[in-house]
């Protein structure tokens, strides 16, 4: 899936629903990093003995920040970690699988269940439940997040708690390996098999892969990355800071935009402006970028207030000093 558009490139079986094992916490964090402070001191408590499967081993009692819970999560892949921030965010797990489910919905994973926050299968065998798709939709959407993009791409962590410390190296091998991956959550259950997410960029290229019961996942990975990146350009469409339209002479837009194409493909960019006529905010309108009538991007266009605001700054010290 291209990250900048959701649009997918490749896929094989993407709507088929499986258990998805660890790659379950980039929920986890995302929701965390929306919904707690992640700069508090967590206590850790005797909920985190229900603990099994792979974890960081803290223990009852130790005192360790909410964020460095983040980074054991998404590097060692602790579910004991999740339990912790599950608790620390939403007061049980139960109220933070809602949350789970509630952000699942939000973002469009129509095929998506989670039951706990760590990904482990219960003793009915029952798991959390997705797809290809709807976990590159997930990771779409969370690595638009500051925090955790800086945390699914670290490499190594030091932390340290009250009473330890902490290194941790990041499970996800090919983010040692290979140049471009920017980010990764590996996952594994007898049931589910491997399970694994990975991000990489090149050359404004920024694309997310999703393998669900892949014996081979990491070579995989690499394949498609190496094969994608040669199949597409990226184009640049949009550029911020060279941006006019005849009919508004002083509106701009915040953002560049590149598009994924191949060369069949580039003839077939479309770009519509559309403007808000009579518009009292500082919302001129809307830019959409389509691909045979498939909508890749909308961008918002803005009214430039700067004359404005200079002369709502001179007004005001001059009433300022007029007032003496």
């Amino acid at each position: 899936m291209d990250l900048s558009t959701n649009r997918v490139l490749y896929e094989q079986n993407m709507n088929s629903k499986r258990l998805i094992a660890s790659i379950t916490k980039i929920m986890t964090c995302i929701v965390a990093i929306e919904n707690a402070d992640i700069e508090k001191e967590v206590t850790v408590g005797k909920e985190v003995l229900k603990s099994f499967g792979s974890g960081i081993y803290i223990e009852v009692g130790e005192k360790i920040n909410f964020k460095d819970l983040l980074y054991g999560l998404m590097l060692r892949s602790g579910n004991d970690a999740a339990i912790e921030i599950a608790y620390n965010t939403a007061g049980d797990m139960p109220s933070f699988v809602k949350l789970m489910n509630e952000k699942a919905q939000e973002i469009g994973m129509k095929n998506t269940n989670f039951i706990n926050a760590h990904g482990l299968e219960d003793e009915t065998g029952n798991g959390n439940i997705s797809t290809a798709y709807d976990m590159a939709l997930l990771t779409s959407y969370a690595y638009k997040n500051d925090t955790f993009k800086e945390i699914f791409s670290t490499k190594k962590k030091i932390a340290k708690s009250n009473t330890k410390t902490y290194s941790w190296t990041n499970k996800n091998k090919i983010l040692h390996s290979y140049d471009f991956i920017t980010g990764g959550k590996t996952g594994y259950t007898k049931k589910a098999k491997r399970t694994l997410v990975t991000t990489a960029e090149k050359d404004n290229k920024k694309i997310v892969i999703v393998t669900l019961n892949d014996g081979n996942d990491f070579s995989d990975h690499i394949n498609l990355y190496q094969k994608l990146f040669s199949e597409y350009d990226s184009i640049q469409i949009l550029n911020k800071n060279s941006f006019s339209l005849d009919e508004c002479t002083d509106c701009y837009i915040k953002n560049d935009f590149y598009a994924m194409v191949n060369k069949k493909e580039k003839d077939n960019i479309e770009i519509e402006n559309v403007l808000e006529k009579n518009s009292n905010s500082d919302y001129a309108g809307v830019i959409r970028i389509k691909l045979k009538d498939k909508l890749l991007h909308e961008e918002m266009i803005y009214k430039n207030k700067q004359e404005y605001k200079k002369e709502s700054f001179f007004q005001k010290l001059r009433d300022w000093i007029l007032s003496w």
